[in-house]
């Protein structure tokens, strides 16, 4: 636990570097007779995005203004992703736009950080073939980004600064939301679960749990902000506080998220199924205000590839588990990651997670090629799956998928459901918005409702998504 004479020399130091880069920027304004604006563009999962609310915080305290527009940026920000391959590639493909936009703004300042910049290979391809980058810092280090960003304004040379791993938490940093209504609120960082085929503990670190204090602390503070919806998030909830002095467990916390006075619905991403207990299933049951949607990836329905995955659990105990979730909440909305081509998986293998899949009744599932990541277990064995056989595969499971979710979505058919609106729809006079279970509504309405929770008739069911009418209109 960290005492409170620390905290405070992290909350000066914070504030120090923040002033000290405020300068920098206010001399560079004057001399360009105008604000200097920012963007941080987001690669990745949920955890990224909070993340870039963080940095879009800092950047917003320093001076800069915001934007989403790249071409007219002074300072570009990429918080990279890295658990596929593709997710580098498309980093790759956009710093080399950036190049053009360098040579028609030569002051422009482009920076990359997160998950990509913890692999070395990575950052010595960067540092040889794309001279537009002159910041680079990873996920262990965010919370030094205004001292990385006074020195890049300060001297204009390249700033690499790198940590291997770190056990601080800084709180009260300075955030910058995308939504007036909704949060994301971290819960933990990293992960101890070292799945064959993943990355993340390596990039992102071993698992670190804030005290809960500090989070109710915040849930309370952006409930009387006017935020409705908080969403907990961890690479695996279930682990949260074995590495904190609190003693209080997720399901606890996660039952005080969901009382504290103003907060209307509570999320949570992501649950790992080898140590989800009953004590949660209860209550999720129990709460109300907690959302009736079970993210569980289960990665594979074969128990052989389970194993060599590294999950520590079997297809029979997933099925097993996802039976009490329903018979506890009925009206619960199950949805799954799901990884086709690991390597030595079988037709016989695949057939197991397809059997999974229609045996569960996902609402929906993210699915995956498998993708080779240098320095995992899985990357390192010589029975990869060829392409030409992944690909058929992940065909048919999508089918499989397709047709699991417009059942499973079809059964709030005609029922009236409370929907938060979210943003106008590119339908001219729609809105779009969720339901507790995740899924996506679009009805006619004005942008005043977004940010409203508002009764909605679901008419149509497309599959993934419903077409509404605001009931009582």
């Amino acid at each position: 636990m960290q005492d409170q004479s620390e905290r405070a020399r992290e909350e000066a130091l914070l504030s120090g570097s923040i002033a000290e880069a405020k300068a920098e920027l206010r001399s560079m304004s004057l001399m360009k007779g105008r604000p200097l604006r920012s963007t941080v563009v987001t690669f990745g999962c949920q955890m990224n995005a909070r993340d870039s609310e963080k940095l879009r915080g800092i950047l917003e305290a320093v001076g800069f203004e915001d934007t989403d527009d790249e071409e007219t940026a002074d300072f570009i920000l990429y918080n990279t992703c890295t658990v596929r391959e593709n997710a580098d590639q498309h980093v790759y493909g956009r710093l080399g736009i950036l190049t053009g936009l360098k040579k028609k703004n030569p002051d422009l300042i482009v920076g990359l950080c997160g998950c990509m910049m913890q692999e070395e290979h990575v950052v010595q391809k960067i540092r040889k073939s794309y001279p537009v980058v002159e910041l680079i810092f990873g996920t262990h280090n965010l919370f030094t980004f205004p001292e990385l960003l006074a020195r890049i304004l300060r001297e204009r040379k390249r700033v690499i600064e790198l940590w291997d791993g770190t056990d601080r938490i800084v709180e009260h940093l300075p955030v910058k939301r995308k939504y007036a209504f909704k949060s994301g609120v971290n819960i933990m960082f990293g992960c101890n679960n070292f799945c064959s085929y993943c990355i993340v503990p390596y990039v992102r670190g071993r698992e670190r749990s804030r005290e809960a204090e500090d989070i109710l602390e915040e849930v309370r503070q952006l409930s009387a902000d006017g935020v409705k919806e908080i969403m907990l998030l961890g690479q695996n909830v279930n682990s949260y506080g074995k590495t904190s002095g609190s003693g209080m467990t997720f399901p606890e916390l996660l039952r005080q998220t969901a009382r504290v006075p103003g907060i209307e619905r509570v999320r949570f991403m992501t649950s790992h199924p080898k140590d989800l207990s009953d004590e949660l299933i209860d209550v999720i049951a129990s709460e109300r205000t907690i959302c009736r949607h079970f993210h569980l990836p289960v990665q594979s329905g074969s128990t052989r590839i389970l194993a060599q995955m590294n999950r520590r659990y079997t297809r029979e105990a997933y099925l097993e588990l996802t039976k009490k979730i329903r018979a506890k909440v009925p009206d619960i909305s199950l949805t799954t990651d799901l990884i086709v081509g690991f390597p030595g998986e079988t037709e016989d293998d695949f057939l197991d997670t397809l059997s999974l899949v229609r045996e569960v009744g996902f609402d929906s599932a993210f699915t995956f090629l498998y993708s080779r990541r240098t320095g995992t277990p899985a990357a390192k064995r010589a029975d990869q799956v060829p392409d030409d056989v992944a690909h058929e595969r992940f065909d048919r499971l999508l089918a499989a998928v397709k047709e699991s979710s417009e059942v499973m979505c079809r059964r709030f058919e005609g029922q009236v459901m409370e929907v938060l609106v979210e943003e106008e729809n590119r339908m001219q006079g729609y809105v779009s918005g969720r339901i507790s279970q995740n899924l996506t509504v679009h009805f006619p309405g004005t942008k005043e409702l977004i940010g409203q929770i508002v009764p909605v008739r679901l008419k149509e069911c497309k599959g993934f998504y419903y077409f509404g009418e605001q009931e009582g209109r």
